[in-house]
């Protein structure tokens, strides 16, 4: 994304992008909330589509980006010109307070900035705080010198081109919202300095790993322990005594060296002060699917298929979607649950802007899964967001690759898996 700031950082401006042909122009959930902004509000889809048509032929030129508006100039198929702008109210500055206090409070909220990632939960927590950063309904104004009093194919064309560059950079939401990145960054510093200087808490006490962190304390705690070059050997089993009845020792061999495989993977991440912030107790019917993935021997595997209920063909379904994407993908191959509200509203917009109309495949929509029509393919929608391809195989819907923000990308995988 090329990009230069005018100013001290209150203007920016985007080179003109290459064609959209062949691909959604939001990957990312917020830059679909942008254009569900934009296609809930405009009274006229034959406007929104001439938009579509303009941006995907690259008929949008430089975009310019500056508090409250966005400006471009659009190419007619005719070659006539037409300034389209967007405008978006700015933020009060008592809502850039709150704003920036509970994201200064939140190292998380921060690095996901830094990383060109907008979270949900940073959003939920900005509303929380009262400040909507997302547009809503009726939020997008057009202005463009066609004359059109609503949204026209140009303001339209714009707002399409404007979800690619929010997928690549969230700071273009905020600097429209009022704060260029730099302003932005240097006041959250200044509060991250102002808090590290606060006073010191009363009889309360203080977080142990504040305290650690802090390197003041007498006597001086040692450093963290080293990583094993690898987890530990478990005991053999392998002896002349026979086993007790009920005891299966290759099964409790399969059994210690998995733990330590994990309890080595859970050292290393803490070590490196990233633990699963999703990590949750196993469940017997995925803790199976798991233990199954690392390959024991043939009569283990036939006891994790009776003891999971899956049976062997279920227990090789599950294990593919296992390493596909860990509990995630297992959750998308078991779940079957009711898309409502915003996550339909998301999941639609997604759909209708993933391929040109005449590209479309025809999909039937039950619950979270939608069917192609006449192929043996599927897109399935997790929760999060993301869309899993599937595909059938001997009578059992299977996963086909790798999930996808975009419902074309994922169904095209399913697509080269079905043909390789």
């Amino acid at each position: 994304m090329n990009a230069y700031d005018t100013g001290a950082g209150t203007e920016r401006t985007f080179a003109a992008l290459p064609p959209a042909r062949g691909r959604g122009f939001a990957q990312t959930w917020w830059g679909r909330a942008w254009l569900t902004a934009l296609e809930g509000t405009a009274l006229d889809s034959g406007q929104l589509k001439a938009g579509r048509r303009l941006a995907r032929a690259g008929a949008v030129g430089a975009v310019s980006v500056r508090p409250g508006r966005v400006t471009a100039v659009v190419q007619d198929p005719d070659r006539t010109t037409h300034r389209a702008d967007v405008l978006l109210q700015e933020l009060s500055g008592e809502q850039w307070d709150r704003f920036l206090d509970m994201t200064a409070e939140r190292a998380g909220h921060v690095a996901a900035l830094l990383d060109r990632e907008m979270p949900t939960h940073l959003v939920e927590d900005a509303e929380l705080a009262g400040v909507e950063l997302l547009p809503g309904l009726g939020d997008l104004e057009p202005e463009c010198d066609c004359g059109a009093w609503d949204h026209c194919g140009h303001t339209a064309a714009l707002c399409y081109q404007l979800a690619r560059l929010l997928d690549q950079d969230p700071f273009v939401l905020l600097l429209l919202r009022g704060r260029g990145e730099r302003a932005l960054l240097d006041a959250l510093q200044s509060r991250g300095d102002a808090s590290a200087g606060r006073p010191a808490p009363g009889p309360g006490g203080v977080d142990a790993a504040e305290a650690y962190a802090a390197g003041d304390i007498l006597p001086s705690l040692p450093g963290p322990p080293s990583l094993p070059a690898g987890p530990g050997v478990p005991p053999s089993l392998d002896t002349e005594a026979a086993p007790a009845a009920g005891v299966d020792p290759p099964a409790l061999e399969f059994l210690a060296a998995r733990t330590a495989a994990r309890a080595h993977r859970l050292l290393e991440e803490a070590l490196r002060g990233e633990p699963d912030a999703h990590a949750v107790e196993p469940s017997v019917a995925w803790d199976a699917v798991r233990l199954a993935a690392g390959e024991p021997d043939p009569a283990v595997t036939a006891r994790l298929a009776e003891g999971s209920g899956r049976g062997r063909e279920g227990l090789a379904v599950a294990v593919r979607a296992w390493r596909q994407g860990g509990r995630a993908a297992l959750s998308v191959l078991d779940e079957e649950w009711t898309v409502r509200g915003d996550a339909l509203a998301r999941a639609r917009a997604a759909l209708a802007t993933a391929w040109e109309e005449d590209e479309r495949p025809a999909l039937r929509a039950r619950a979270n899964h939608w069917t192609a029509v006449g192929a043996p393919l599927q897109l399935r929608l997790s929760r999060d967001g993301r869309w899993w391809p599937y595909r059938r195989e001997r009578g059992r819907w299977v996963p086909a690759g790798d999930p996808a923000r975009d419902p074309a990308t994922a169904l095209a995988s399913a697509e080269a898996a079905a043909g390789a």
